[in-house]
């Protein structure tokens, strides 16, 4: 019998009242792991409302307290480290490697936020006026709550949720309905921790349940990440109640390639940046610009590497790529391939026909490769999420930094050089949250913000370190006199 999950809500685990449900699909095998519920508004308000409730206690709860639950989580974290990186790889599909490393990710920031004694402090000032002092204190904001996405069901959760808790918030997470296991045992560990019933709370479901946390005005904060059109659709309605929004959204990730660059240590890079995950992350690289004389030995050197990636189960030996996380993202990615060759880009590696013996029905397809790539191409443009890597030809650094600037993204981008000059330039012009410099996943660590620009972020202050320290806290002044 394949179990339907529960909600999370108010330190128990409770049925859904939703009568519909969503299979939990191994992308690999299409073995169904579970089926998720689609909560109601009843279920989402019941989660506020125990939110809210916990919440003045929580928040007078002294910093060095709470911290003190977030150290046993992450020891909680540390012990299960394997079991969780497992779960990723069966309900997501990327290779246990690079499951590890999202959970190691994901313990950083649990590390981070734990300093939350230091990090909340505020600042002050002696004789503002004659006799009158003033300080600037940080106070949670109330109930926050958390939309996940599928491609990092781990880590994303926990850009978010021990930043927000540690402020003196409570939480409200509604993970993705494709891959809700990994949050559901989280979420165990949570309830083994023994946070106050109400302080945490994860409610299953789709788009209603966004859209009932977005419309309770008793949320006073959402953090969100996915796509561009959805990040706009919860910032405006974030706007609509009054609540602080960090969404962060699609992007489509330029790497530039000089001539001068060590292809031995660049190659390795583009290929681990483009097909890890799949390339179902927002900093893959998807299109590599190639300066000059470094166009021919590039593409001869990517296509050689690419065509060596072994394609399978991410709990097998060996596998280095896994399937895509569902059957509606495959199907988009070969809708991409298949307009790439209509548009007239030269297909040089096709990963439509790769064939899994052991797992036939899986949502595999293999890294694939575009020469003569045009800017106004629908592959040069658009976000794919896919292993999809298109190669565009430049005459100079000025040219490549043009092109990147011209697109409505700006989530990464990254050179490839020995030069510093170039590299000091690059950092300076391109347009972009999070710049590599001969590095092809420019991945802030957990004390650095992920930052994103243009559409690929809205908002003000992101995921991660010190400004989601600002973005779960709000400042109070207090100016003194005694007479």
């Amino acid at each position: 019998m394949v179990e339907v999950l529960k909600n999370y809500i108010n330190g128990e685990w409770v049925e859904s009242r939703g009568t519909k449900t969503l299979d939990v699909v191994n992308p690999a095998t299409l073995e169904v792991l579970a089926k998720v519920p689609l909560s109601t508004k009843e279920d989402v308000d019941e989660a506020v409302k125990a939110a809210k409730e916990a919440f003045w206690e929580w928040r007078s709860t002294p910093p060095l307290t709470r911290a003190r639950y977030l150290f046993e989580l992450r020891n909680l974290l540390e012990a299960h480290f394997e079991e969780i990186s497992e779960i990723v790889v069966k309900e997501h599909g990327k290779v246990l490697d690079e499951a590890r490393g999202e959970v190691r990710r994901a313990i950083e920031n649990v590390e981070v936020a734990a300093g939350i004694p230091s990090l909340m402090m505020g600042y002050n000032s002696e004789d503002v006026a004659p006799g009158i002092d003033e300080i600037c204190i940080r106070q949670p904001l109330g109930v926050c709550c958390i939309l996940a996405p599928y491609n990092f069901p781990a880590m994303v959760p926990l850009w978010f949720l021990p930043y927000a808790v540690a402020c003196g918030n409570t939480v409200v997470v509604k993970p993705s309905s494709q891959v809700p296991l990994t949050m559901k045992r989280i979420m165990e560990l949570i309830d083994e921790v023994g946070f106050p019933p109400g302080v945490v709370n994860l409610v299953n479901g789709s788009r209603d349940v966004s859209n009932a946390l977005l419309e309770n005005r008793d949320v006073k904060a959402v953090s969100f990440v996915g796509s561009t059109p959805v990040a706009l659709h919860v910032y405006k309605k974030a706007a609509e109640t009054g609540k602080r929004a960090q969404c962060q959204g699609g992007a489509k990730n330029y790497l530039v390639i000089m001539p001068d660059a060590d292809l031995k240590g660049t190659i390795p890079a583009l290929i681990t940046s483009a097909c890890g995950c799949t390339g179902q992350r927002c900093l893959a690289g998807s299109i590599f610009v190639a300066v000059g004389e470094i166009y021919e030995p590039l593409k001869k050197a990517l296509v050689e590497a690419a065509s060596k990636i072994k394609v399978g189960y991410g709990l097998d030996e060996g596998v280095q790529m896994g399937p895509l996380s569902f059957k509606e993202q495959y199907e988009k990615v070969l809708y991409y391939i298949n307009k790439g060759v209509e548009e007239g880009a030269k297909l040089l590696l096709d990963g439509r026909n790769i064939k899994v013996l052991k797992y036939p029905n899986g949502y595999f397809i293999g890294p694939t490769i575009f020469d003569e790539v045009t800017p106004d191409m629908t592959i040069a443009k658009e976000e794919i999420f896919g292993p999809v890597m298109g190669i565009m030809r430049a005459n100079s650094l000025d040219e490549a930094i043009e092109l990147i600037n011209k697109l409505p993204y700006g989530n990464a981008s990254s050179i490839f050089t020995k030069n510093g000059k170039w590299a000091r330039e690059f950092t300076y012009r391109v347009e972009a949250g999070n710049i590599g410099i001969n590095l092809g996943i420019a991945a802030p660590v957990a004390f650095f913000p992920f930052s994103g620009w243009k559409d690929s972020f809205f908002g003000d202050l992101h995921a991660q370190g010190m400004d989601c320290i600002e973005f779960f806290t709000q400042k109070k002044v207090v100016i003194t006199r005694w007479f």
